[in-house]
C-alpha cells in the first residue's frame, strides 16, 4: 500500500485533500491522471449499463434532498454503525472492526478499556437558509440510491418503460465515517455507480435476476483486467444485512489490507417503493409494487483496486499494467532529442493528430529511458518516439508498456495501428 500511495501522488493520480492546510481526514483529490482514470471508469460503466442496454435509463439526482426522503427510507433510524471509544486516548472506532481495535490495543502499554457500543448515524448534516439560527436542517445523501426511487414515477411516465427495467446513476455520497482509512477505501466523500433494476414480485423467486446481475458485474471487472483469483463473492449473514436488504452479496477484492468489499448486489424487495408509497401499473392495468435488484459499486474503491491489481515490478521498473480502456493516457509521444527542432516538429504533428481521438501525453524531458520509466508508472500502454530514421522513412518507434518490445510503424498508419491495439 505504501508503494501505491507514493506512486499515486508522484504521478498525479491521487492527492490528500486540502493538503497545504494539513488535510481533512477521509477526503482525497484526484490529480491530472486520476481525474482522467476516474472519468474513463465512469464512462465505461455508463456505456455497459445504459448505452448498450434497452432496458436501463439514466438519471442524475440532486445531492441535497428533502429530509422526508431519509425518514421514509429508514436512514434516520437504521443508517448507523456501532461506535466504541478508547477510555485511555479517547479515539473512536467502529465496534464491528475487531482487527482495528486489536491493533489499537497493542499501542497501549496498559490494558485498554472501551465504552459500551453506541449507535452512530452516518448521515452528514447540512443547513439551508440565509438567516443564522433559522436555517433548515437537511442531510447530504449517504447513498445515491434514493435519487432513483423518488424519481421512479417521473421516469415511468416520461419514458414509457416496461417492467423489468433499470434506473442507473453515478454520483457523490457522504458519510460520517468513524474511522476513515486504507487510503481511499474508506472515505467521507466518495462516488458511487448504481443500478436499481425493477422487477415483478413473482420474478424475484428463484433469484433469476439477482444471479444475472451478480454475474454481469463480476464479468465486467474481469473484462477490464482484474485478476479473477483476486475476486470473490461473499454472502451477507442475516445480522449484517442493511435494513432494506432481503438478501445481499458483495464482490470483494483481495487487497493488501485483506478481503474488502467494493460492490454489493442486493435484493431490496419492495422496501423502498413501499416506503415512498410508489407503485406501477402495467399494460394490462394491473397495479403492483415492483421489487428491486440493486448493484452498488464504489468508484473510488474500484479505482483503487484496479491500481493495486495493475501494479507490477520488473527489476527497477515499476509498471501499472492498466487495461488500455482504463489507462489515463493511451499513448505518449516523444522527440528523441528535445534540442533538435526537426524531431520536435515532427513529434508535435503526430501528437496533435492523435489527440483528436484519444488522450495523448507529450514528454521531452530528460533522456528516453527516464521518459519510458515515467510512462510505465503512469500506465500509458504505448510510447511513440520520433528519431532520426523518422526523418528519412516516415516511420516511428512504438514501444509496448507491458513487454517493452519496440517496432517500427509508418506515421500514416498510426491511427489504425493504435485503434487496433487499444480496442
Amino acid at each position: 500500500m505504501e508503494k501505491i500511495v507514493a506512486l499515486c501522488k508522484r504521478r498525479g493520480f491521487i492527492y490528500p485533500g486540502s493538503e497545504i492546510y494539513g488535510g481533512l481526514t477521509g477526503t482525497w483529490d484526484y490529480g491530472p491522471l486520476g481525474a482522467i482514470f476516474k472519468k474513463n471508469l465512469k464512462d465505461l460503466w455508463w456505456k455497459e449499463m445504459v448505452q448498450l442496454r434497452s432496458d436501463v435509463v439514466g438519471v442524475d439526482a440532486a445531492i441535497m434532498m428533502n429530509p422526508m426522503v431519509w425518514e421514509k427510507s429508514g436512514h434516520l433510524k437504521a443508517f448507523t454503525d456501532p461506535l466504541v471509544e478508547c477510555k485511555v486516548c479517547h479515539q473512536r472506532f467502529r465496534a464491528d472492526k475487531e482487527n482495528e481495535i486489536k491493533v489499537h490495543e497493542k499501542t497501549h502499554k496498559e490494558k485498554t478499556e472501551w465504552t459500551t457500543p453506541q449507535k452512530f448515524n452516518l448521515l452528514v448534516k447540512a443547513y439551508l437558509g440565509i438567516i443564522e439560527g433559522q436555517q433548515d436542517e437537511i442531510y447530504l445523501r449517504g447513498e445515491i440510491t434514493q435519487g432513483a426511487f423518488v424519481n421512479f414515477e417521473n421516469v415511468a411516465s416520461s419514458t414509457r418503460v416496461k417492467i423489468p427495467f433499470g434506473i442507473a446513476q453515478i454520483g457523490k455520497a457522504f458519510r460520517n465515517e468513524i474511522t476513515p482509512g486504507n487510503f481511499t477505501f474508506r472515505s467521507r466523500e466518495f462516488e458511487q455507480m448504481e443500478l436499481e433494476f425493477f422487477i415483478k414480485p413473482d420474478e424475484a423467486e428463484g433469484d433469476k435476476w439477482f444471479n444475472y446481475w451478480k454475474n454481469q458485474r463480476m464479468n465486467w471487472y474481469t473484462s477490464l483486467g482484474i485478476n479473477r483469483e483476486n475476486l470473490r463473492f461473499r454472502k451477507h449473514e442475516e445480522k449484517e444485512r442493511a435494513h432494506y436488504a432481503k438478501f445481499a452479496e458483495d464482490i470483494e477484492y483481495n487487497a493488501p489490507f485483506g478481503w474488502s468489499e467494493f460492490e454489493g448486489i442486493h435484493n431490496r424487495g419492495d422496501f423502498d417503493l413501499s416506503a415512498h408509497n410508489l407503485s406501477f401499473i402495467d399494460e394490462e392495468g394491473k397495479k403492483f409494487t415492483p421489487w428491486v435488484i440493486e448493484t452498488s459499486g464504489g468508484i473510488d474503491r474500484s479505482l483503487l483496486f484496479f491500481l493495486i491489481d495493475a501494479y507490477t515490478e520488473d527489476g527497477e521498473r515499476k509498471v501499472l499494467k492498466l487495461h488500455p480502456k482504463l489507462a489515463p493516457y493511451k499513448v505518449a509521444v516523444f522527440p528523441l532529442l528535445a534540442n533538435k527542432e526537426e524531431l520536435v516538429s515532427e513529434a508535435r504533428k503526430i501528437y496533435e493528430s492523435l489527440k483528436q481521438d484519444m488522450m495523448v501525453a507529450w514528454d521531452d524531458r530528460g533522456n528516453i529511458g527516464k521518459r519510458y520509466f515515467a510512462q510505465d508508472e503512469a500506465g500509458t500502454p504505448f510510447c511513440i518516439t520520433v528519431d532520426f530514421q523518422t526523418l528519412e522513412d516516415k516511420t516511428v518507434t512504438v514501444r509496448d508498456r507491458d513487454t517493452a518490445k519496440q517496432e517500427r510503424v509508418k506515421i500514416n498508419e498510426l491511427p489504425e495501428y493504435m485503434a487496433k491495439k487499444l480496442s
